[in-house]
């Protein structure tokens, strides 16, 4: 009698355990979360968040982001003040579209990786001081990218990459892992990383897609790992250097009219047999920002639901040269010199560019001489073609 007491306890106990566990499962896919997967959603408009979460909203924005000058609070910079920039690249293939986080990042820069398909590297730092961001889909590095990444001594967050040291099959200047490795650049790539930090999102948007394109990272896993390697605003593992000691920022504006050639449209191809990657800006003088269209549709960012925009614009010319090896790989020349556009306040401003190394800054000069300011907010580095046209009025 006792037994059967136990065995009806038991089994009582068990179902209770499978009905919570049922319910809570179901529960999270009809919110659009998959509860044993962090951050994972089902559908396009489950991942809008707070934008602020861990954040009061309504605190005064006081202090300045060293990168694009955007304005935010006391406890936002306590956050970002403990940690690096995090440079990530993010794809943009047509099948992988709408991507995760970018309207996050401080400053995008975005080039063809191969075959005419563009790859962004988003630098995330002020922007999601007050987020766990999930950045997708994450994909492999390329070498111009790696050659920016000094710059601001930042985390570099990818997917593999073209060309280790010993591989014979890849141009000597295309070798984006054997440059990291050789100039110590603090390798974030995601086969060196837990699960918490990276891991195959294959429900991220609402139809299949290919492999290569599920991989998603998370903001505040990765400063995790990075502080557990000795990469926070310091580096523990060269004398405590901080990440800012040479960095050099740019100048900022606060938004004014100002004079110059009306661009209220800009349009422009990285390669011309391709247009689901043409790219289009148009000005929101409400916003006083640029927004993104890509082959004709609004770009999105899947975090928010929105369509991404900028406050500044910079078409930087650059020499390309490729395919170069059997993998068809591209090099862009992003150290040297050449010509620019800047897009603010919808207007455009002809100039130059310059950088002399990889750790050197990229300086922005007009044609009478003096240094860019930018509008405060997002800035958006188009390295395209040298000798492309753009279309602007």
């Amino acid at each position: 009698m006792k037994k059967n007491l136990y065995l009806y306890i038991l089994a009582g106990v068990s179902l209770f355990i499978f009905t919570v566990g049922t319910a809570y499962l179901i529960l999270g896919w009809i919110g659009g979360k998959n509860p044993l997967i962090p951050g994972s959603t089902t559908s396009p408009t489950a991942q809008v968040t707070n934008r602020r979460s861990k954040i009061d909203p309504n605190l005064p924005r006081t202090e300045i982001c060293p990168l694009n000058g955007a304005k935010y609070s006391k406890p936002e910079k306590d956050i970002w003040e403990k940690r690096r920039p995090l440079a990530v690249m993010i794809e943009n293939h047509q099948e992988s579209r709408p991507v995760s986080g970018l309207s996050s990042a401080d400053i995008i820069y975005e080039a063809v990786a191969e075959g005419g398909i563009t790859r962004f590297m988003g630098i995330f730092y002020c922007g999601i001081s007050a987020l766990n961001e999930t950045l997708a889909p994450v994909r492999s590095a390329r070498i111009y990218y790696t050659q920016t990444v000094p710059e601001y001594d930042a985390l570099y967050n990818h997917v593999g990459g073209a060309g280790r040291c010993e591989d014979p099959t890849v141009d000597e200047r295309a070798k984006a892992l054997c440059y990291i490795s050789r100039n110590k650049i603090k390798d974030m790539d995601q086969f060196g990383l837990d699960f918490r930090a990276c891991h195959r999102l294959t429900n991220r948007l609402d139809h299949d897609v290919a492999y290569e394109h599920t991989m998603a990272c998370y903001t505040d896993e990765l400063y995790k790992v990075a502080e557990k390697r000795g990469w926070t605003n310091v580096d523990a593992n060269n004398k405590n250097v901080a990440w800012d000691k040479n960095f050099v920022p740019w100048k900022f504006k606060d938004e004014a009219a100002t004079t110059g050639q009306a661009a209220t449209s800009i349009k422009f191809d990285f390669w011309s047999s391709d247009k689901d990657y043409s790219v289009e800006w148009q000005f929101d003088s409400t916003a006083n920002a640029y927004k993104r269209l890509n082959g004709g549709t609004a770009s999105l960012d899947l975090n928010t639901n929105e369509q991404l925009q900028a406050k500044n614009v910079v078409i930087q010319f650059v020499k390309e040269t490729g395919p170069v090896d059997e993998h068809k790989h591209i090099l862009y020349e992003v150290i040297g010199k050449g010509k620019m556009i800047l897009f603010q306040d919808g207007k455009a401003f002809t100039g130059t560019w310059s950088k002399a190394s990889a750790t050197g800054r990229t300086k922005y000069l007009l044609d009478n001489g003096q240094e860019v300011k930018f509008n405060r907010g997002q800035i958006w580095i188009e390295w395209i073609p040298a000798g492309n046209t753009v279309e602007y009025n």
